[in-house]
């Protein structure tokens, strides 16, 4: 289970600017890490700057490991989503959104009603008209106007 820690507590003031620039990954081998733990720093340094709440990370299972590691180091909150035995999903971000997501996503993201998929692509930062439109298009209620799928 994740710890439930304030970002606050995440990143000591006293080390610097938190989170910036992001130390180099590290494999076993020493190489320097590809584009999945360069996006995780990226994410993390947008977290730290307060850019947004939650992410959301589809990623190959073996690489869990490290950025969950990365994370309890760090006591930011997040929570696992196996979508398959060589996939996951990872969310992590502040408290009260990730306790959000957790309570959301108790199936697969594809089988979300159209209001927790709102919900969730809104937390997670996603364009808000564009969520607004997925969101009348899901729901089958849409605005009454032919042009809006064609917008």
């Amino acid at each position: 289970m994740a710890q439930q820690h304030s970002l606050e507590t995440a990143f000591d003031p006293s080390e610097g600017e938190p989170g910036w620039p992001p130390a180099p990954v590290r494999g076993a081998a020493g190489e320097e890490a590809g584009a999945t733990q360069r996006l995780f720093h990226h994410h993390l340094y947008e977290l730290g700057r307060g850019v947004r709440p939650l992410f959301l990370m589809t990623l190959a299972s073996r690489e869990l490991p490290l950025l969950l590691a990365r994370l309890e180091r760090a006591s930011i909150d997040h929570f696992v989503q196996q979508v398959s035995p060589a996939k996951a999903n990872l969310f992590f971000g502040r408290d009260a959104f990730v306790a959000v997501a957790r309570a959301l996503v108790i199936r697969p993201l594809n089988a979300l009603t159209a209001e927790e998929d709102f919900m969730l692509g809104t937390m997670l930062g996603y364009d808000r008209e564009q969520q607004c439109r997925r969101y009348l298009t899901r729901s089958g209620r849409g605005l009454g106007r032919p042009a809006l799928a064609a917008e």
